[in-house]
């Protein structure tokens, strides 16, 4: 049979009228909002490919399993890696998330000059519950297509602890689950050892 090529519909015209009239932003405009007081470093705002993005408040389980993978990261006397706990991360010009949590590559400024970027991402955990589909179709294949390595996401709502390695440039080639009784170990940081039973039991 021969393949017929279909035309693409024709958006309606108010969407065209949308997509010109939207503006997208900068990391420059992000700052720029914040020290003009249009919200605060404590607001729960993220910059995502040019879009600010309200995020759920963080909930007791999710602040203290966010404590939690701190203490047991330090408790564990990992090396050559830095602990960044809820801060920016500069993916692009368009793009600054704030992970829950990231070990990096060490650095002696301590990145006090400059934030950390992709390439200083030795692995990136999100603790997800209501932002759990969000961070499966959003941030995760954001991560993908900046070449993060590894990628967990602590999955409150399955109680498991999501796997995403080998980024391919739009998401992960290797994504598994790991539940209670199992031990990860990230690929980037070796001598890290996390029981999924200790963190979510």
């Amino acid at each position: 049979m021969e393949a017929v090529a279909l035309s693409r519909p024709q958006k309606p015209l108010n969407r065209q009228i949308l997509d010109r009239q939207r503006h997208r932003l900068c990391r420059a405009d992000y700052h720029r909002m914040a020290e003009a007081g249009i919200f605060s470093e404590d607001d729960p705002i993220e910059l995502i490919a040019g879009e600010l993005v309200d995020m759920p408040p963080i909930g007791d389980e999710h602040a203290g399993l966010t404590t939690q993978l701190n203490h047991l990261v330090h408790r564990s006397g990992v090396k050559d890696a830095l602990v960044w706990v809820q801060s920016p991360l500069v993916l692009d010009e368009h793009s600054e998330p704030e992970p829950d949590l990231m070990l990096l590559r060490f650095r002696a400024d301590y990145y006090k000059q400059a934030k950390p970027r992709a390439a200083d991402v030795l692995l990136l955990i999100e603790v997800a519950d209501s932002s759990l589909s969000y961070d499966r179709s959003v941030k995760r294949p954001l991560y993908a297509q900046h070449g993060i390595a590894e990628v967990w996401i602590v999955n409150l709502q399955d109680r498991v602890v999501e796997v995403n390695r080998d980024p391919d440039g739009q998401d992960y080639r290797d994504i598994w689950l790991a539940r209670a009784g199992d031990l990860l170990q990230s690929r980037q940081v070796p001598d890290w050892t996390l029981s999924v039973s200790e963190l979510l039991g």
